[in-house]
Formats: C-alpha cells, structure tokens, sequence
C-alpha cells in the first residue's frame, strides 16, 4: 500500500481516520522512517510491522481520535526475550510512531495531496510541534527518484514523502494479460489500458485509463511520459511495431515487450535500442503459464521501480530481491516495505465516535 492510497481513502472517505507514521528506528525495522499507515473505521490501509504492532496501534486510535491530539507511542523491541516485542517482530530495533487524527488541517492537506499525487506531482506533508498538536504544511518535493530517501525526523518535526503511483500502460492486452494487471495493480501500480479494439478496452482489467485508438495515437492520448511504464503485449506484429516507434520517443521509464526473442528481433530492426527495453520481458524464473509469467514481469517492474536507475541488469541483486523473509531475526536495513495489513482488528476502538 502506499501514501496515494491513503490520500485516496481520506477523499473519498469523510469518517474518522488516525494516521501512524514511523518517525525513528533505531537498529533493524521493518519499514524505514517515514513510512505510514491509516486506521479507519472498518479496517486499515498499509502496515508498519509483520503484524504484530498494529492491533496495539488500533486499540489507542479511539482515544486519539476523540481527544484531537496526537500520540507518540514508542516500542523497544531490542531485548531477546522471547516474550518481548523484539522476538514477536523478529528485527531487533526501537521504532517510534506519531498516531494523528485525520482532522481539519491535516485532512485538507491530504486530500489537496491525492489530487497532485493524480497529476503526476510528488509532495511533502511537513508537520512542526505547536503546543500540544503540530501545524501542517504541504510542500512540493523533488523529482520521485531524488526524495527516496526523504521521510521520519523527530517527534518535533517530521516529513512524509507523498508520492504518485507510476503507472503501467498495457497496449493490446488479451487475456493472458490480465495476471499481470492484476499483480502490477495490488503492488502498486495503477494501470492504464490502450487499444484499438473497443472489446479489448471494456475488458475487467483494473485499469483507471482506458483508451480506444490506432496505435499511432496512443502515446500521445496518453501523455506517456519519463515515469511511466509501457508493456506492448498485442501479439499483432504491425500494431506493436507502430505503437512502439512513438512509444520510443517519449523515453518511458521502462518498455517491455511480450514475445520471442526472433519476433522482438524483428520489431526492433531498424530503431534505436533504449536503455530502458526490457526485450525479452520478466525476470529469468522459467516462468511457465499466465500467473508465473506475470511474476516474472511485474518482479522486472519492481527491480527497476526499486533500482533508481534505468539500468538494472536482469536478475541484478538489489536490496529487493535479497531481503529476509518477514520474521527473521537477520538484519533487514534497506527499510522497504515487505507486506501489508487488511485488519478488523481493534473496531472496538471506533465505537466512540466524535460529535
């Protein structure tokens, strides 16, 4: 889950909401400083643990909530006991959390927030101690890729990175296509659909954009541009070949293309080879049927997401794919998030409810 599905919660929803942000680690952590997640009346959006903090979260969010003010709430999970906070974890490290209520302040900034993430915009939420709560302010951030590293500080003064989902556009999708949507949605991509069928538009892909057009005009209807990321999967030679001439000149963050590497080979002939094709597509798995070749693609997508740079070998190590396994007592510093939680836990907590 990210900032943009919290923004996106927060506008459409006008319900009480607590938001917790992790805004120092000391040791090993599960998720970096910065990192956020919202409780809301019926469940949760993100996580800030394996699982095991949230239900305790949960439970002081009522309070929260009806007071006003803000929580900071401290865990120490660096004792080995086994009936401690740190073998329960499995990291090792000392985290703090601020619990906000979504009101007022915050709340418009959120929203205002959602509406640059939608634009393309990256943002920060900036929050500065004043008497018992703190005052908001909403700045624009550098390009994604430089403001990473951004987030967390002290319980006085503390930032949240606010940035878009990068979408992935799916020329020609068919039904093999439709795993790899669905995967790329549910890890964070929001999905944009070209064609020049009106049936393979209409289609039941999680898409937010849908556009029906020749393959010459696709890239212009969508406005690609240097952060999105493009997978031409037609299967109709002509029409790949077409859409990939103009898809080369906006400079996409990523291009991919389904198919053999004799068929590729043919496709490209002639044009100028960016950095950023990923012919043929996917991780080198030996990815076998839909499901397992959409692994491979979406985990290409997220190396590359989470490289920072346009050149990224296949199969290259990276703080991604050489992480533990949540829970285990290894060190887990690069801080990026490695699950999330969907929980009724704690609803009891929302009973109360303000006037």
């Amino acid at each position: 889950m990210s900032a943009y599905d919290i923004a996106a919660h927060i506008k459409r929803n006008d319900l009480p909401a607590v938001l917790a942000t992790l805004i120092s680690v000391e040791g090993h952590s599960y998720r970096k400083a910065g990192s956020a997640m919202l409780f809301h009346d019926g469940g949760t959006i993100g996580s800030l643990s394996p699982g095991c903090l949230e239900s305790d979260l949960q439970l002081r969010t009522g309070e929260v909530w009806d007071s006003g003010m803000p929580e900071t709430v401290e865990y120490d999970m660096l004792s080995p006991d086994d009936f401690s906070w740190g073998e329960a974890v499995g990291c090792g490290g000392k985290i703090k959390v601020v619990l906000e209520p979504v009101k007022d302040d915050l709340r418009k900034l959120l929203v205002e927030a959602h509406d640059r993430m939608a634009s393309g915009q990256s943002a920060i939420l900036r929050r500065s101690r004043a008497g018992g709560s703190y005052a908001y302010s909403l700045e624009p951030a550098a390009g994604a890729q430089e403001t990473q590293s951004a987030g967390g500080g002290s319980e006085a003064s503390f930032i949240t990175l606010l940035v878009p989902k990068p979408r992935l556009i799916l020329f020609g999708p068919g039904h093999d296509s439709r795993p790899i949507a669905d995967l790329a949605f549910r890890t964070g991509f929001r999905i944009a659909v070209a064609d020049w069928r009106e049936a393979s538009v209409k289609n039941e892909l999680p898409a937010e954009e849908r556009v029906i057009c020749s393959p010459q005009e696709a890239a212009e209807r969508l406005r690609i541009g240097r952060n999105d990321y493009v997978l031409i999967c037609s299967h109709q030679f002509q029409r790949d070949r077409m859409f990939l001439e103009r898809v080369i000149e906006h400079e996409p963050h990523y291009i991919g293309i389904i198919g053999s590497t004799a068929r590729i080979g043919l496709l490209l002939e002639g044009l100028g080879v960016p950095e950023t094709l990923h012919a043929p597509v996917g991780l080198p798995i030996r990815g076998e049927g839909p499901e397992e070749i959409a692994v491979s693609i979406v985990a290409e997508m997220i190396q590359v997401r989470r490289a920072g740079s346009r050149k990224q070998p296949k199969g290259a190590d990276n703080v991604e794919s050489s992480r533990n396994l949540p829970g285990g007592r290894a060190e887990q510093q690069d801080g990026h998030p490695q699950g999330f939680s969907e929980t009724d836990a704690g609803r009891r907590a929302w009973e109360r409810r303000a006037q």
